[in-house]
């Protein structure tokens, strides 16, 4: 009984914590009263929201990016929301990031800090941070790779002059995973072919010209489309190897 006391106390605890701290109370309390409006995970003001993207951390703040229609409660006008955290409990809601433009959605992707300037859209000695997603024509659907960049720490964000950085032509090419690979100095990129359930594995030195390397599949699941993909290396059974 006295253990259940204290779990019930640590979740008062937890709760008001949120409810209750500066980053939220910015939002109005009014907002977060709402009957239903979770406490606890992130949740923007108003209008709808899906996939998280781009989580990065820099200069002692996680940004949290993610998948918003800025103009309702559904699906629709694809942009990147913008939240940030000292915590990863505590959030403070952003103006969008990357917004629906000239026709043109932000779908899902990524975004990483290029630490050694490797594209050269930093500025005064920083390195930029720089957001990888996939763009959709509202006119034929098609579905190709963007980047954008900030040279303020995420507060604000630039849609690079040369988009798309790549383009197949496919109406369903989409979530580019992207990340530097330390031991040949590149960046890799993992997409998505999703109604053909094929990954595309891509290279770059510089997150602006992108060079095909492989593709995997069909294979496993395929009874539903392939989104989101991801790369890590894992251990091989019975051994303390990395693969």
């Amino acid at each position: 009984m006295i253990f259940n006391k204290k779990i019930i106390y640590l979740f008062y605890f937890i709760t008001i914590s949120v409810l209750f701290s500066p980053e939220i109370k910015s939002q109005t309390k009014e907002t977060y009263n709402e009957i239903y409006r979770p406490q606890f995970h992130f949740t923007p003001a108003k209008n709808w929201m899906n996939d998280p993207n781009g989580l990065v951390y820099y200069n002692k703040i996680y940004h949290l990016f993610f998948q918003y229609n800025p103009f309702g409660n559904k699906w629709g006008h694809m942009s990147w929301g913008h939240a940030i955290s000292k915590d990863l409990v505590h959030w403070k809601e952003l103006p969008v990031a990357i917004p629906e433009k000239n026709g043109i959605m932000a779908f899902s992707g990524s975004s990483v800090v290029d630490w050694n300037n490797s594209s050269g859209l930093g500025k005064d000695g920083e390195p930029p941070l720089v957001a990888i997603y996939t763009g959709r024509r509202d006119t034929d659907n098609i579905q190709y790779q963007c980047i954008a960049y900030s040279n303020d720490s995420g507060e604000t964000w630039t849609e690079y002059k040369n988009n798309p950085v790549i383009n197949i032509n496919s109406e369903d090419f989409r979530d580019p995973k992207v990340f530097w690979y330390s031991p040949d100095k590149k960046w890799v990129m993992v997409v998505a072919l999703s109604a053909e359930h094929k990954i595309r594995f891509y290279e770059s030195l510089n997150l602006k010209k992108w060079k095909l390397m492989s593709e995997f599949g069909p294979a496993g699941a395929i009874d539903g489309v392939w989104e989101c993909p991801d790369l890590f290396k894992l251990k091989v059974e019975g051994s303390e190897e990395e693969r």
